[in-house]
């Protein structure tokens, strides 16, 4: 992760550094005239700025890391012309105090992740497992339930605990079909508790799920997932071979 944070540093161009120049500029006048990339070559660097500036700021968000765009543009112009203020000492000493940042910021927030889960499991129709999965029943079915080595068809949202939506079947007006085995811990876990026509809402704790990894942009490391699950089919193991794999968040 540290990596990948620092080589975008690296190669970070000048678009967000305009653009806050722009909105500076608006306060003094009505007209501000919007300079457009022409040839290929400046069509081709303003578009890996905007792409790399977009991700710098997503990751950066992430992670807790405020950006002082004013200097992080000055200090790649400058050591583009050969005029690094920072030795390799001091270079050294920057990044170890953002190594400590980024060390601390994932401390908080595993902490966080915990906090809700034991006050969560407080709360009056959740049950915990002894592996730590949590669960309400909204709905109790009927049906078959399923093993770890079935398929099931299911719909599905996933979020985060804060509320946001990082999947969701239902959105896509199309159930999922996938092996139990292949997914998530918690999923594998919690799917084998429901029978057929069930719908239940689970609380996963990070390590019965993506752990200090995360997963893209929407699930941070050491984040609890919440999944209300409709549990629609269970296709038996003999079966299987007759559905093709599924990408799918779990």
């Amino acid at each position: 992760m540290k990596k990948l944070f620092l080589i975008a540093i690296a190669i970070m161009c000048t678009t967000p550094f305009y653009a806050q120049k722009t909105k500076k500029e608006k306060k003094k006048s009505s007209k501000v005239e919007i300079v457009s990339p022409k040839t290929a070559n400046e069509t081709i660097s303003y578009a890996l700025g905007a792409n790399i500036a977009d991700g710098l700021k997503q990751n950066s968000e992430q992670q807790g890391i405020i950006i002082d765009w004013d200097w992080l543009i000055k200090g790649l112009q400058e050591t583009a012309k050969g005029a690094n203020q920072f030795d390799e000492g001091k270079m050294k000493e920057a990044f170890e105090k953002l190594d400590s940042v980024l060390r601390e910021n994932q401390k908080l927030k595993a902490q966080n992740q915990k906090d809700f889960l034991e006050n969560n499991k407080k709360k009056d129709g959740i049950v915990t497992t002894p592996s730590g999965l949590q669960y309400e029943v909204i709905t109790m079915g009927n049906g078959l339930k399923p093993t770890a080595e079935d398929s099931v068809k299911v719909q599905y949202e996933g979020t985060t605990i804060d509320g946001k939506v990082f999947d969701s079947s239902y959105k896509r007006s199309e159930p999922v079909t996938f092996l139990l085995k292949d997914v998530i811990r918690g999923w594998t876990e919690g799917l084998q508790l429901m029978p057929v026509g069930s719908k239940f809402k689970f609380y996963i704790p990070s390590e019965l799920a993506y752990g200090e990894g995360g997963a893209g942009n929407m699930i941070e490391p050491f984040a609890t997932l919440i999944f209300v699950v409709e549990l629609l089919e269970v296709i038996p193991q003999k079966s299987n071979a007759a559905y093709d794999a599924v990408d799918i968040k779990p």
